[in-house]
């Protein structure tokens, strides 16, 4: 089996990835994204994009399909255990704790994914959309002020993690060999 040893991340240095987070292939982190407690995000057959100051919480899965990668826009909270599968999730979006997206759906900017939620293969919401159920479906555009929730919880992550490396929380840092998945 190929090692994709070839297949390196690229980290901007201004990023928080937790030690035991597991980060395999072609992923991009821009500045200020946070990779959280045993997330894994694998990028063996196309590529993962994390925005700037995007947030992927403990124990979420973001995988890739082949020549279908998974993009996440800027200013993006993926809540606990969600599963994030070749599919794509516009700027200032929330994703719920356990939601799963599917491969090809896309996620347009400022829209909220509830809990739970299960976004079948290929669908499509517009901007601003509370978007709920399984399967998923938009219920009602979102409030400005839930729009600015959204914003609010990606500033808050950004602030945790900068908390963490104040206090010596041991995380990877860019240059590390460790970055790729760890070997057996």
């Amino acid at each position: 089996m190929d090692n994709f040893s070839y297949l390196k991340p690229e980290v901007h240095p201004n990023t928080f990835i937790a030690q035991d987070a597991t980060i395999l292939g072609r992923v991009f982190l821009e500045e200020g994204a946070s990779v959280w407690f045993k997330a894994v995000l694998r990028a063996d057959l196309a590529e993962i994009k994390i925005g700037a100051n995007s947030n992927v919480q403990d124990n979420c899965l973001i995988h890739v399909e082949t020549g279908q990668g998974t993009f996440i826009g800027q200013g993006v909270t993926i809540g606990h255990g969600a599963i994030i599968h070749a599919c794509e999730v516009g700027d200032n979006c929330l994703i719920g704790m356990g939601a799963i997206i599917l491969d090809g759906a896309r996620i347009a900017r400022n829209s909220l994914v509830a809990a739970g939620s299960v976004v079948p293969p290929g669908k499509s919401f517009p901007e601003g959309s509370l978007i709920m159920g399984s399967p998923a479906s938009v219920r009602r555009p979102l409030t400005p002020e839930e729009i600015e929730r959204n914003k609010q919880s990606a500033r808050r992550y950004r602030r945790y993690w900068e908390a963490y490396l104040r206090h010596g929380v041991q995380v990877y840092k860019s240059g590390d060999n460790i970055i790729l998945a760890k070997k057996p």
